[in-house]
């Protein structure tokens, strides 16, 4: 299967997935596990393929982002994080914001748990609906290891929604 191929596939796989995603439901609470929860972590592991058959086809940062975004405006998720092998983020649907994910896992904030992936002592993390640190809106956050490389790939959906 050639690049493009695998790519295309990806990319419908990753459509259907997020279409049939409802969301957070508002009384998930701190829940991690569920079937919200576990469209999430697909979503994550498709994201994960697409970012290794996008970057494989020879796409830039400004065409993965494209279509980062283009799938949180017609879906339910709301954010996509995508570092690279040291935590900083490398494609989102959030312009103008560098961030990048500790290192530490015990950094004591809400993206911490998130360095496992980086390290390699974790293939998913997930956390239930809390406040974002950024702004204390209700979001829910879920992880998955990169599978080109080191790296994490994270979706969040507002509670809102």
């Amino acid at each position: 299967m050639n690049t493009w191929t695998r790519l295309t596939m990806v990319v419908l796989l990753l459509a259907v997935a997020v279409g049939c995603s409802t969301g957070v439901p508002e009384d998930a609470g701190n829940a991690t596990t569920g079937t919200a929860t576990d469209h999430m972590v697909a979503q994550a592991t498709l994201v994960a393929h697409y970012v290794d058959a996008a970057l494989a086809a020879g796409m830039s940062a400004d065409q993965i982002n494209a279509t980062l975004t283009e799938i949180a405006g017609s879906t339910v998720i709301s954010e996509f994080w995508v570092s690279d092998e040291n935590g900083q983020v490398e494609f989102t649907n959030v312009p103008g914001l560098d961030f990048a994910f500790p290192t530490d896992p015990e950094a004591g904030t809400q993206a911490a748990p998130f360095a496992n992936l980086l390290l390699g002592r974790e293939k998913v993390v997930t956390q239930g609906v809390m406040p974002r640190e950024a702004d204390g809106a209700l979001f829910q956050y879920v992880g998955v290891a990169g599978v080109d490389q080191a790296r994490i790939v994270q979706v969040g959906i507002a509670a809102s929604q």
